[in-house]
């Protein structure tokens, strides 16, 4: 298997990755998304920590998918490339941030364990103001900052075309329709988790289960690396031959 055949196939694994640890951990965090009441109840402390592990899974697999297509995007526009790395790393870190959040309202329930009902109710703020931290992030990593790394990558795959024009087409959509949902979102017109939300999400989950498909099964087509490949060996050549006759003369 070629190099190029095995950053395919380690790209589909990690964007397949993302797709699992995001919904794990969204379903795993249900119980801590209610902050006051979970700082004040029983708690489900192991769920939340599964929760935090699955997250941290996915922000370490976004990061991946950034790192390992780098050398082959980087071939078809370097700056764009880069900028997709940068975006990846961006959108782990809120992640992360998301992922502190949610873990210090287990901190501020175990702490309240024995509390009196005033020092409950400060704690209920405090909880809910760490859980409205973790949606702000929610809206930022997988929403704004998201789509704005499926449109550099999309395009990016559709002026290559390293895949086929239709599954990059699917990433424009995805892409554009999850950051105008997210505008949504943000002023208010519905919320983030609703039958409006997963519908505009939709595109974008297809658009990364079908890359990954079409990287693990085929790879990139053919045809535009070899060009790529071909363009830095004729441009490694002439820098080669400069440098030879730059020190012949001098």
């Amino acid at each position: 298997m070629s190099a190029t055949r095995r950053t395919a196939v380690l790209a589909g694994v990690l964007f397949l990755v993302t797709e699992v640890a995001a919904i794990g951990g969204l379903t795993l965090y249900g119980p801590v998304l209610h902050g006051a009441a979970y700082v004040t109840g029983s708690g489900a402390d192991v769920r939340v920590f599964l929760g935090a592990v699955s997250e941290f899974v996915l922000a370490l697999a976004v990061i991946g998918t950034g790192v390992v297509l780098f050398p082959v995007l980087k071939r078809h526009g370097e700056g764009a490339a880069l900028g997709y790395v940068c975006g990846r790393l961006l959108e782990a870190a809120v992640i992360v941030v998301g992922i502190i959040s949610v873990l210090s309202v287990v901190t501020l329930r175990r702490e309240s364990a024995g509390g009196d009902a005033g020092d409950s109710a400060s704690l209920a703020t405090a909880g809910d103001a760490l859980i409205a931290v973790h949606d702000w992030t929610f809206l930022f990593g997988p929403d704004f900052v998201l789509g704005a790394n499926t449109l550099v990558l999309a395009s990016l795959m559709y002026r290559s075309r390293l895949v086929p024009r239709p599954i990059a087409v699917l990433g424009l959509a995805g892409g554009a329709m999850i950051c105008a949902s997210a505008t949504a979102v943000l002023f208010g017109l519905y919320p983030q988790v609703s039958a409006a939300g997963s519908l505009a999400a939709l595109p974008v989950f297809a658009w990364e289960v079908t890359l990954a498909v079409r990287l693990i099964a085929r790879g990139f087509d053919p045809a535009p690396e070899a060009r790529a490949e071909a363009r830095a060996a004729a441009t490694t050549g002439a820098t080669t031959g400069a440098a030879v006759r730059a020190g012949s003369v001098g």
